[in-house]
């Protein structure tokens, strides 16, 4: 099943991407494992392993919605600018919501992407 497009969902402790086309989702959710350094007396290292398994798993998708709280967002943002620039690009968006069902998270993505493609001029606006 050819995904176009992905919303993910996270905070620093789990994260669910919804891959979806014009009929069809596929869900997949992840744990954040946290383990902290002595060195540190952090869990800066479990939370970048965290957020690259996010970035893995995003590798196939062509458009990309990121949504959650603003501290996990700005957090991912600086990681995805920082390690993962190739992923930068197909990132469509990031907004910040509160804890939305998977079918709520859903359908604000697939409004959010009729939207950007009006706007990008990749599907005609409706008569």
């Amino acid at each position: 099943m050819p995904h176009t497009h992905a919303v993910v969902w996270l905070d620093h402790h789990t994260a669910s991407i919804h891959e979806f086309g014009a009929d069809a989702v596929q869900t997949r959710t992840f744990k954040a494992h946290h383990h902290s350094t002595r060195q540190h007396n952090s869990d800066v290292r479990a939370v970048h392993e965290f957020f690259g398994e996010v970035c893995d798993a995003l590798a196939s998708d062509k458009e990309v919605l990121v949504t959650g709280s603003h501290t996990a967002l700005a957090d991912f943002k600086h990681y995805v600018i920082k390690h993962r620039a190739a992923l930068g690009p197909r990132i469509s968006g990031w907004e910040i919501v509160d804890h939305p069902t998977d079918g709520q998270l859903v359908a604000f993505a697939r409004e959010f992407f009729v939207k950007y493609d009006n706007l990008k001029g990749t599907r005609p606006l409706p008569q």
